[in-house]
């Protein structure tokens, strides 16, 4: 029996993603499926906030069993930066200005330690859950790939020489920060 899981996402990419690693056993719906298309305001501050904030939307609007996705790029130098800013650190959703900005910001710094994150949160009718997962690695000087989203072209995970979108989506999907939180949430469900 299928299951369906409501992402709360406009991101077709992200909700691929997810599809792809949820695989047949669940039916991945998005917010563009059932038409909601007024703002989620995410005006937490933290990850786990904004992922609540996003799965309460779509379980009190569909009553469908929602799922809340924060992510973002946490890089040591900056102080955590973009962090929970990610999607819109130099532009709402403008990931060429954002990572043109996070390289501008780490043009003359060593360190270049970041991690990806997520975190999930479940709404149902039995509460809200959380699930996190985290891919560590480190930053590059300039864009490379054409894969994946985001970040993706600027990040290079640990023990990898290629960046996530040098990858075959596959092989970043298998050890992916989004992976991870998916793997505790189909772990949660005994699935």
């Amino acid at each position: 029996m299928t299951r369906e899981i409501l992402i709360a996402t406009h991101n077709q990419h992200k909700k691929e993603e997810i599809q792809q690693i949820l695989g047949e056993n669940f039916k991945v719906t998005s917010l563009t499926d059932y038409d909601l298309h007024e703002e989620i305001v995410e005006d937490g501050t933290t990850f786990h906030e904004n992922a609540l904030i996003k799965a309460k939307y779509c379980f009190e609007k569909t009553g469908k069993p929602s799922l809340g996705d924060d992510s973002g790029l946490v890089v040591e130098a900056l102080d955590g930066r973009p962090g929970i800013y990610s999607a819109r650190y130099a532009g709402n959703h403008d990931f060429a200005k954002n990572m043109a900005k996070v390289l501008e910001e780490m043009k003359n710094e060593e360190n270049r330690k970041a991690y990806f994150v997520t975190v999930m949160c479940l709404v149902d009718e039995s509460g809200e859950r959380y699930f996190e997962g985290r891919v560590y690695g480190n930053l590059t000087r300039e864009i490379r790939g054409e894969k994946g989203f985001g970040y993706d072209p600027i990040f290079i995970p640990e023990d990898y020489s290629i960046t996530f979108a040098e990858m075959k989506a596959e092989d970043k999907n298998a050890i992916s920060h989004r992976k991870e939180a998916i793997e505790k949430f189909l772990n949660f469900l005994k699935v």
